[in-house]
């Protein structure tokens, strides 16, 4: 089982994937990466893909919630090259896609990720985060998007992962919500004046 501390008393099994919905300055991002944290602390492999900010900005903000040097912590960056840094190298700690409409690079990337950290170090427990969704919708149509994250689900699903996909709720239209909907296993909703709820298909 996956604990949420500290965002949640909640644990859920190996394989779920959580979609966490909002409105904008909500928290979600903040959420999900305290996730992320504390399954670095119980020794999880951590796999966060940014799609809004750059792979450096967002390991400076997981650094303030805990230590990482020496721990599988990587990024999926698909920033830094759309804003014209070419230069840039994988290495074991970020990897870089071309930009956010490269989800084929996207989903090779964290296999990437996933398969060093089983064969290097033997990890068989893996956290991912995408922040966000909203800026792969405003890339690309709702049908690619569904089909990307169909793929991506399952991918988190078959290693028994935990998956957490950030959505500015406010952002795009009940058809699309509903379509995201179904590719996971519960949702969390964020809320400006009041606590995180989560809901589980299970419950």
């Amino acid at each position: 089982m996956y604990n949420l501390d500290p965002a949640f008393d909640y644990e859920v099994a190996p394989g779920t994937n959580i979609l966490v919905t909002g409105a904008p300055l909500t928290g979600k991002r903040a959420l999900a990466l305290d996730v992320l944290a504390e399954g670095t602390r119980k020794g999880d492999s951590s796999i966060i893909v940014t799609t809004k900010d750059s792979g450096k900005r967002i390991l400076n903000d997981y650094a303030t919630r805990t230590a990482y040097e020496g721990r599988p912590v990587a990024v999926v960056d698909c920033v830094t090259r759309q804003q014209g840094v070419n230069d840039l190298r994988d290495d074991d700690r970020v990897k870089y896609t071309s930009s956010p409409v490269d989800m084929t690079g996207i989903g090779i990337k964290l296999s990437e990720f996933l398969q060093a950290f089983y064969q290097e170090q033997g990890i068989e427990r893996n956290r991912i985060m995408v922040h966000s969704l909203s800026t792969l919708l405003m890339y690309s149509d709702l049908q690619t998007v569904f089909r990307f994250l169909h793929v991506f689900t399952g991918r988190i699903q078959s290693v028994g992962g935990l998956g957490l996909f950030c959505i500015d709720s406010t952002a795009h239209d009940d058809r699309t919500m509903n379509t995201l909907k179904q590719l996971f296993d519960g949702i969390i909703t964020t809320y400006e004046d009041e606590e995180s709820s989560i809901r589980l298909a299970s419950d």
